[in-house]
């Protein structure tokens, strides 16, 4: 019969033939290799590819590596992992003994040179056995018998499974079988239409889509699931991947593994290439404008990695323009010290990079400032090899001239104090921001574009979040006119200016800090934040972050906002430099005696108490955050300033929907003036991102949907009852949805998309209208608990709904279903059996009960065919009978609830007779014909030898392949039919019984591996 579905199987067929044929992979299957399935390397394959990578070197150095990547110094998978991935990126170090002399040398475990000395081999269905545990990846890719890629794939045909399944498998295998994960380099979870790679420390949510073979762009809007696996799986690719995108990162006492993303990879081979080009011509190499967000600083790290590989002898400055942005980067190059091999220094001051740089051939990462510069204008170096990495490379105080102050003092611009310093060097740039056109100077020094990551593109890959813009300045009657004239001021003197006009914009600037430090201004902003954020609080961590025009101001907002809000003591800090002057006051100020690095520490923690940072200037750049998702601008800030600021809640986080910047000084004009300098498509999505606009409608839309689904079903006293009230209406709500199997699909689907457009403008929603939202969500969460979890726990329910409701009356019946949270809910206690069927919604308690029955028959398919066969041809009967309206609601329930009996009573006897369960699965199928029943009435005590004997027979002769292999499978039979006959077992010539012992043996070995 024809199969007209396209499952796993089909795709996974789809990608070996891919690998095969087009990538020209060696393909095996994993039921044919002949291999110890305890170990996870394909040892024969590993002996005979280092032997023809390292030819030259002995034997005992090839046993000596391969025991070295054998052997682990820990239990820490991640310690693990980097452990080989050092081996794999630099070799293995040996030591053997020729004619009596120790020799020493290194094992290459790839050949990075020639690639066709390698062995590419693409494995389906590979089994691996760790602690009596058998898993079985879909595909593993496997370079010189190294298992380095996994794989776990869905069809794209079935609804109930996608990537995000794929993903729960991979985290499962790595507890299961780590001994596998520790060779392992990249994981890949697809079910066609979506593809994404990741690496053992990945979050779900920051997994990334490869949407280019070639690195053009172009190619990202038609990107599918073979531009995803040619554009990283193509040999020569992956094995420069390896070598040079793959790193660990030590971050404190945490490790997180990444690997590149494809707008990085194909960024730095350009950057890398026109450096090296540039060290041979006119020494601008170039800039690279990745958005903010998108992982500037490890793209940095990736350049300077590969940069030193392809420049043997080059030396790396790497040139910040502010202390705390060369701190923030020096620790990112630190962190990923092991793979760069070389550990960055920073400069005290320019006497001390001269020394630095002064013996130095070869070599070195060196970390300064462009304010050190200005000490002196000798040259620090005249070598052509030393290459000038500048963070954020447009800055306008890079300028080339000399300018004449009115008091006839020549200043010249930290461009040409930079170049007189290094006149020989390289100059390349990394910057989140574009360059201003009118900022020829960058150009000058650095040269053109290298590559462009725009704002679209990374949002577009989910690389970084959409920022959507909130406008309250109404809120506090700020005069207009008076922002306007300030807004045009700034525009005066957006370049380096004179004296003259620099004071000119201090005293404007005094004029504006008097208008915003008002008390009454202050307190109508600080009231309509603590509504604003008590609306969003309850959002992701809640963390948000306030952004203060001075610190006179900062300080008194935090003042205000613990006066309208006691509460948040202790969750609100102020984030500012100290300096003498400070009035001894603001020492009782919370943050203000806490050391910067702690309070950064505290902020990332999404468990932490503090949630709101009120911040002047710090934070502002270079910080990230991934979790905060509000920012209230009370600045007036402009140009790249402006865009690197509200760039902190635009990073990707879990089911974050967006980063929100609410607005209470007017920054609308110049964030529009801000864009003009970026890319068009930019310009086209970025500046109508006005939740009122944008996001606000969408919400409408989707509630409207929403409440169709809810046609006939009278909601009201959610939204005005009691807390009784809402527990019954949520009930009903999700009998009224769970009526209509389709209808429960598409409303699980149109309710999470109300629920996600909903958090980006909640601050413009009626009070009634979000409990609406809740109650709506409410629905969507127990329904969604009930459909898709493979487990069904009444537990998680009963949390999401406690959290919704804030608490419950304890007494009542219907809140004990919901209410008991503590209590692990199972099959076998009478008292929640009774619960459901209590309750008023039949055909919600009809649902419950058969979730719950249908999950223990799956137990027994796994374990017992005797009773799985009994229990599940009965529910097909009930359910049969239920769906073609022959039972009633009470009839159904009361044929489940004898059901219940039936599995509880199979149980107890379990334990009665003293069986495990896998022994009462064998009692099971001895007796299995009806006739053995009566036989062994009296005579128990020899069926419990049989099923001892049993058991201990096949855990001793366990083996995976027996059911595969016809040899091995006849080999088991023969020594159960064997143990039988030793007891006379089957009784009256019954040799039907046999064979229900020997199905029930080969489920109990099929479930070995599952």
């Amino acid at each position: 019969m024809v199969n007209y579905t396209f499952n796993e199987e089909s795709y996974e067929n789809a990608l070996c033939e891919l690998f095969e044929k087009t990538l020209g992979y060696q393909y095996a299957s994993g039921y044919d290799l002949d291999r110890d399935h305890s170990e996870p390397l394909l040892l024969d394959n590993v002996a005979s590819c280092l032997m023809q990578i390292n030819r030259g070197l002995p034997r005992e150095a090839i046993v000596e590596a391969i025991a070295k990547v054998k052997t682990f110094s820990s239990r820490d998978i991640k310690l693990n992992n980097g452990q080989f991935l050092e081996h794999l990126q630099n070799g293995v170090e040996v030591k053997y003994i020729v004619g009596g002399e120790q020799k020493n040398d290194t094992v290459a475990l790839i050949d990075y040179k020639d690639i066709n000395n390698n062995e590419f081999l693409c494995v389906r269905q590979y089994s691996v056995i760790e602690n009596g545990v058998t898993k079985r990846p879909d595909i593993v890719l496997f370079v010189n018998g190294f298992p380095l890629v996994d794989m776990e794939l869905k069809s794209c045909s079935r609804e109930e499974t996608d990537a995000s399944e794929a993903y729960l498998q991979i985290r499962n295998r790595i507890h299961d079988i780590p001994s596998y994960y520790n060779y392992n380099m990249m994981c890949v979870i697809s079910d066609m239409t979506h593809s994404k790679v990741g690496t053992i420390t990945t979050n779900e949510d920051r997994y990334m889509e490869w949407r280019s073979k070639t690195g053009d762009y172009e190619e990202t809007r038609f990107a599918q699931f073979d531009t995803f696996f040619e554009g990283i799986f193509i040999k020569s690719r992956l094995i420069n991947i390896i070598k040079n995108y793959i790193l660990f990162c030590q971050d404190g006492r945490d490790a997180f593994k990444a690997i590149a993303g494809y707008h990085q990879y194909f960024a730095v081979e350009k950057a890398v290439n026109a450096t090296i080009e540039a060290t041979e011509t006119d020494g601008k190499a170039g800039v690279v404008w990745h958005t903010q967000g998108s992982g500037k600083s490890l793209s940095m790290v990736f350049y300077a990695h590969l940069l030193a590989k392809r420049l043997k002898k080059c030396t790396m400055v790497v040139l910040t323009d502010r202390n705390d942005l060369d701190d923030q980067l020096y620790e990112t190059f630190c962190s990923c010290k092991k793979f760069l091999r070389q550990t960055p220094v920073q400069a005290a001051n320019r006497v001390d990079l001269k020394d630095k740089l002064k013996d130095r051939v070869a070599g070195g990462i060196f970390f300064t400032t462009m304010q050190k510069f200005e000490e002196a204008s000798d040259a620090l170096s005249e070598r052509r090899d030393i290459i000038v990495m500048a963070d954020e490379a447009h800055r306008s105080q890079y300028g080339l001239n000399e300018k004449v102050d009115k008091d006839g003092k020549i200043t010249i611009g930290y461009a040409r104090l930079v170049r007189n310093s290094l006149p020989n060097a390289t100059f390349i740039g990394f910057t989140g921001t574009p360059i201003d056109l009118e900022d020829r100077s960058t150009v000058e020094v650095f040269g053109n574009y290298i590559d462009v990551y725009d704002i679209t593109q990374a949002v577009a890959d989910k690389a970084t979040k959409p920022i959507f813009y909130e406008n309250r300045v109404i809120k506090l009657s700020l005069d207009d006119e008076v922002l306007t004239q300030i807004d045009d001021e700034y525009e005066i003197i957006r370049q380096d200016a004179e004296e003259y006009h620099i004071e000119k914009s201090k005293k404007q600037l005094g004029t504006l800090e008097a208008l915003l430090s008002r008390d009454k201004t202050i307190n109508t902003l600080c009231e309509d934040i603590t509504k604003h954020y008590g609306d969003r609080r309850h959002i992701l961590t809640g963390k948000a972050m306030i952004v203060a025009y001075s610190k006179t101001i900062a300080i008194k907002i935090w003042h205000e906002m613990i006066r309208l809000n006691p509460a948040m003591a202790g969750k609100i800090k102020v984030v500012i430099s100290h300096e003498n002057t400070d009035p001894e006051e603001w020492r009782q100020v919370d943050g203000m005696q806490t050391d910067k690095k702690e309070l950064a520490k505290q902020f990332k923690d999404n468990n932490s108490d503090f949630k709101i940072a009120i911040v002047v200037d710090m934070w502002l750049t270079g910080f990230d955050v991934p979790s905060l998702n509000t920012m209230y601008i009370y600045k007036h800030m402009k140009g790249h300033n402006l865009m690197q600021a509200i760039a902190r809640v635009n990073r990707v986080f879990k089911d974050k929907e967006g980063g929100l910047i609410v607005d209470y000084v007017g920054i609308a004009s110049a964030l529009r003036k801000a864009m003009k300098k970026y890319t068009l498509r930019d310009q086209n999505n970025f500046t109508d991102n006005n939740i009122s606009r944008k996001a606000l409608p969408i919400f409408k839309t989707k509630l409207a949907i929403c409440r169709d689904f809810m046609h006939g079903l009278d909601y009201s006293k959610f939204i005005k009852g009691t807390d009784l009230d809402r527990a019954n209406t949520i009930k009903q709500g999700i009998n009224h949805i769970t009526c209509n199997e389709d209808n429960k699909k598409k409303y699980i689907k149109e309710a999470l998309a109300l629920h996600q457009s909903a958090t980006l403008c909640l601050s413009l929603i009626e009070y009634e209208t979000r409990l609406e939202i809740a109650f709506l969500e409410a629905v969507r969460v127990a329904i969604t608990r009930i459909a898709q979890s493979k487990k069904f726990s009444l537990k998680d329910i009963n949390m999401r709904i406690s959290e919704l409701l804030m608490h419950s009356v304890k007494d009542s019946q219907i809140i004990n279903i919901f209410a008991d949270e503590n209590i692990e809910f199972s099959i076998f206690d009478e008292k929640y059996i009774n619960n459901i069927l209590n309750m008023k919604e039949k055909n919600l308690a009809v649902e419950l009960l058969a979730r719950l029955l249908n999950d223990q028959i799956k137990l027994y398919q796994k374990t017992n065919l005797v009773q799985s066969e009994l229990f599940s041809e009965k529910m097909k009967r009930i359910l049969i009978s239920y769906n073609n309206g022959l039972l009633s609601n009470i009839e159904v329930l009361d044929e489940l609830r004898n059901m219940a009996d039936g599995m509880r009573l199979d149980s107890e006897n379990g334990v009665k007779l003293g069986l495990s369960k896998d022994e009462k699965a064998f009692y099971d199928a001895l007796l299995k014909p009806q006739a053995l029943k009566d036989y062994y009435e009296d005579k128990n005590e020899s069926l419990l030898a049989i099923v001892k004997d049993l058991t201990e027979m096949l855990n001793n002769n366990r083996t995976i392949d027996w059911q595969k292999k016809e040899t091995a499978r006849a080999s088991m039979r023969s020594m159960i039919k064997r143990l039988l006959k030793k007891y006379d077992y089957p009784p009256g010539n019954r040799s039907e019984a046999v064979q229900y012992v020997i199905a029930q043996c080969e489920q109990w070995a099929d479930n070995l591996e599952n």
